[in-house]
């Protein structure tokens, strides 16, 4: 089956390979952490797609760095990072439950993905562009034409049954938190009585429980929700009340300061204008001081002349 130059059948069984891998490394670690065994991921089968899809994508879309392992390293930390955190948002919108959550670690984006997580996804691409895909492209290219045939069809339709099952299982989830979210609002009440739902009913309904112990339904975080912005609206109008009301007292201060300034200016010109008019008056006295000396002694003096004449 070759689609745009390539074998599907070659790439869906690297797909399911390294989704088997993925699905071991999980249990390892849950088996670790729990010191029992845990069927991780959302199907039933022993794989878990989203670690498959990774490395398909690192597969196909970093071809061209390989030249480059820094650049390599960083390009599959944002390619995988990215997936985990769309596969957990859509999963959340589609079945109104939280699957995973980094809320509680440190260097998170909205709990869907953190730094502990996304590091090792940058290694884990270095191996498999150097080491892991060579070896098993060559193996399943070896496969006789039959077997590879008889392996993928195997495979692919036990995956598609499985997520049909799977989905139905999951989508119970979402159908026991509607029915319970009528009664309760409280985010870990709705949580726990999903979760006594869920363990009541059949074994892949326990095994799902099981497999993500943190499970958290989400509707119930619509009221919380509501209540964190509406917080956040007050204490941003108060902050911004409290802004506009110091602004508008700095402004009043400044208008105040300007106003004293005009009037000492004012006051200043006003008392300059007085002064000048005060020496305007005092010359025009001044002036009316030396004309009345000067016709007074024009008057004496011809007085003055017509004494001396009459005495002759």
């Amino acid at each position: 089956m070759i689609i745009f130059g390539i074998d599907i059948r070659i790439y869906f069984l690297l797909f399911m390979t390294y989704a088997i891998l993925g699905w071991c490394m999980e249990v390892t670690c849950k088996l670790i952490q729990y010191k029992r065994f845990i069927n991780r991921g959302f199907l039933i089968g022993p794989y878990c797609p989203i670690y498959g899809y990774g490395a398909i994508l690192i597969t196909f879309l970093l071809k061209k760095y390989t030249n480059d392992p820094v650049i390599l390293f960083f390009m599959a930390i944002i390619i995988c990072g990215t997936l985990e955190y769309l596969t957990s948002y859509f999963m959340e919108k589609i079945f109104k439950a939280r699957w995973w959550d980094y809320s509680q670690k440190k260097f998170n984006i909205n709990g869907r993905v953190c730094l502990n997580t996304i590091v090792p996804f940058g290694l884990l691409g270095l191996f498999i562009m150097y080491v892991s895909n060579p070896f098993f492209i060559s193996k399943i290219q070896l496969l006789p034409e039959i077997w590879l045939n008889i392996l993928f069809w195997t495979l692919l339709i036990i995956y598609i049954v499985d997520n049909i099952v799977s989905g139905i299982v999951i989508r119970y989830v979402k159908k026991t938190e509607k029915i319970v979210g009528k009664d309760l609002d409280n985010t870990e009440e709705i949580t726990k009585k999903v979760k006594e739902v869920l363990q009541n009913k059949s074994v892949l309904h326990r095994r799902l429980l099981n497999a993500y112990p943190s499970l958290e339904a989400v509707k119930i975080k619509i009221k919380e929700k509501k209540e964190e912005i509406k917080e956040k609206v007050e204490e941003q109008r108060e902050e911004f009340t409290n802004k506009v009301e110091q602004q508008k007292k700095e402004f009043e201060n400044k208008v105040e300061n300007q106003k004293r300034e005009v009037e000492n200016k004012a006051h200043e010109v006003a008392k300059k204008i007085e002064i000048k008019r005060k020496i305007e008056r005092m010359k025009n006295n001044e002036n009316y001081i030396s004309i009345t000396i000067s016709k007074k002694e024009r008057t004496n003096g011809s007085n003055n002349k017509r004494f001396r004449n009459n005495s002759k």
